[in-house]
């Protein structure tokens, strides 16, 4: 390689370092850009083993730049590579993509949950993204519970008014609200109908019979019956003469398709468990899922379809209903997993329904569980979490929620808001410390007066009275040592007191001495704070006890939390409120 080429491999090199490190907010790495390289320069390819030599010493400076100076750098080498990234950041403040094929006043999309119990976080995912695009394409929302297994998944009738009102306070409210268990009877005639143009058949086949079978791509002995013979089985199905297991109702699809999950699925079968719902408690013949949703979905003009990237077998299947009925199936779009970090409790409605159940969550409201419901109570907006869900954008690869991106939208939504009060934690690792604040050079005022919100002075300030105060320990500074209380003074630590200074702001503005929170001993608030982790107890102050259930507040120091609603006289619940306390709060984050 002459001099000439390598300073081509270089420049090369050192825009397209820039642009990766731009693009992707982390550090370039040879063998990253190696490939968009040796593609736009073909000249390059014969000397493919002396380039990343070249290449080495370029992304190493790279990384020695902030952004700044990296998006400079890129301007000066490729302004078109620059233009490029900024189009790309104008297109990422809008998450979500355009649907396909979408109108405006035309989108029509579902959540279709099984209301088994209400809601987890990654259920959010859902409604968040839908009412979204609803607002997006002025279209429709439908809410459609797919309550039509009462066996397996067994609806819980609090669980369908639990779900609204998640989605209520997710921001939305459904133009349409469905009830699968209502429609049996349209479910019927699409049998029916589906019956007589030869497109299903009965099968009294065990499931292992037809899984051989099937498996083998040999037609179950039962799936030329004629045509009359069907009806008048599925009939009888439908009078519930069959028990659980007897009879099922099956497509017909392709019986050598080169995918078995799709060969002749069932659409009916008979269920002997009574619905909970007691419009629905006398029927046993109920649909499968991909028949119900299939029928569904057409008669409530939906247009557009999100779902899990591990059902696409579901629009395979419903394909042939679809063809059979003449029917132009819905765009269908597929995402990935969604999992959230912080909870040691897993996303899953039937844990969470166990660890209620033997005890070890308090319901589903509390702080520990990943549901929300929990996160309501503890004082964090819908608005936040639908934020945090489009952010996410619609990959068909798996996708994690960090809470922390929660915790940063909710912030910016309620931070000008809450009003500032000082808790102070007495937790078994790090004690509070009780003392009492006396004459020094000057005399010791009876209270402080932080401001209510450090950004509104209009709002004025509290009155924390300071006899005896209570500190966090890890705050406490060394005997002799300076401390300033917030919105009171400057005290030293002289043994088994605080001795006040003076006033002087300036002693923290130097940067001389730590900013602490405290509260009063004597009129202070006993607290339970109600976190993630687990409860937390201390002294809050007084002034507290004016503020309303329900409000947002920030303690200084320690973050936000919302004020809770309860009786000091109910005891029973295992860990929870004992009846000593003044004050519960649920904490959001910090």
């Amino acid at each position: 390689m002459d001099d000439e080429l390598r300073e081509r491999v270089a420049a090369a090199g050192e825009a397209a370092a820039l642009f990766n490190a731009l693009k992707h907010g982390n550090d370039p790495e040879v063998g990253a850009i190696m490939g968009p390289i040796m593609g736009e320069n073909p000249e390059f390819r014969p000397h493919g083993d002396e380039i990343p030599g070249v290449l080495a010493p370029v992304v190493n400076e790279v990384a020695e730049l902030d952004d700044a100076e990296r998006r400079e750098r890129l301007g000066e080498l490729a302004p078109d590579r620059l233009a490029e990234l900024e189009a790309e950041a104008e297109a990422d403040d809008r998450v979500l993509p355009d649907l396909p094929n979408a109108e405006d006043g035309e989108v029509v999309m579902r959540a279709a949950p099984n209301p088994n119990g209400p809601w987890h976080v990654g259920h959010a995912r859902m409604p968040a993204v839908i009412g979204t695009y609803k607002e997006r394409y002025d279209g429709e929302f439908i809410c459609r519970f797919d309550d039509t297994d009462p066996e397996t998944k067994r609806p819980d009738l609090d669980a369908y008014d639990a779900i609204l009102e998640d989605i209520e306070y997710l921001g939305f409210e459904p133009d349409r609200v469905i009830r699968a268990s209502d429609r049996l009877e349209t479910y019927y005639d699409h049998a029916r109908e589906l019956i007589d143009a030869g497109g299903a058949y009965t099968c009294s086949c065990s499931g292992d019979e037809f899984s051989e079978l099937k498996n083998a791509g040999e037609a179950c002995p039962h799936r030329e019956k004629d045509g009359e013979t069907v009806r008048e089985e599925f009939e009888a199905m439908v009078d519930g003469e069959y028990g659980s297991g007897e009879l099922v109702l099956r497509v017909k699809t392709d019986i050598e398709h080169k995918n078995p999950a799709l060969r002749d699925w069932v659409a009916f079968r008979m269920i002997d468990t009574p619905h909970p719902r007691e419009e629905a408690a006398e029927y046993r013949c109920w649909p499968m899922l991909d028949f119900q949703s299939g029928v569904d979905d057409h008669l409530t003009g939906v247009t557009h379809i999100i779902r899990g990237i591990d059902l696409q077998d579901s629009a395979k299947r419903q394909r042939f209903v679809y063809d059979y009925f003449g029917w132009e199936y819905p765009e269908v779009l597929h995402w990935g997993h969604v999992q959230v970090d912080e909870y040691d409790v897993k996303l899953s409605t039937s844990t969470i329904k166990e660890l209620i159940e033997t005890g070890e969550l308090t319901g589903w409201d509390d702080p520990r569980a990943p549901t929300i419901q929990s996160m309501r109570r503890r004082g964090i907006r819908g608005q936040a979490l639908v934020d945090s869900m489009t952010e996410l954008g619609m990959s068909t690869s798996d996708v994690d929620l960090a809470m922390s991106s929660v915790y940063a939208n909710n912030r910016d939504l309620v931070d000008d808001e809450a009003n500032r009060y000082f808790f102070v934690r007495d937790r078994d690792d790090a004690p509070a410390v009780e003392l009492p604040v006396v004459d020094g050079d000057e005399p010791a005022p009876e209270a402080g007066h932080p401001p209510l919100h450090p950004d509104h002075a209009d709002r004025g300030d509290r009155e924390v009275p300071a006899g005896r105060v209570v500190v966090e320990s890890p705050d406490l500074p060394d005997e002799g040592e300076r401390v300033w209380l917030k919105g009171y003074g400057c005290v030293r630590h002289a043994g088994d007191e605080l001795v006040f200074l003076d006033a002087d702001i300036d002693v923290v503005r130097d940067g001389d001495v730590d900013v602490i929170h405290w509260a009063p001993a004597d009129e202070g608030l006993e607290t339970l704070l109600r976190t993630v982790e687990g409860d937390v107890r201390g002294i809050a102050e007084p002034a507290l006890a004016d503020v309303d259930p329900d409000t947002v507040i920030q303690f200084v120091r320690v973050g936000f939390a919302r004020i809770d609603a309860f009786d000091p006289d109910a005891t029973d619940e295992a860990g929870g409120p004992d009846g000593s306390e003044d004050l519960v709060a649920y904490y959001a984050h910090p």
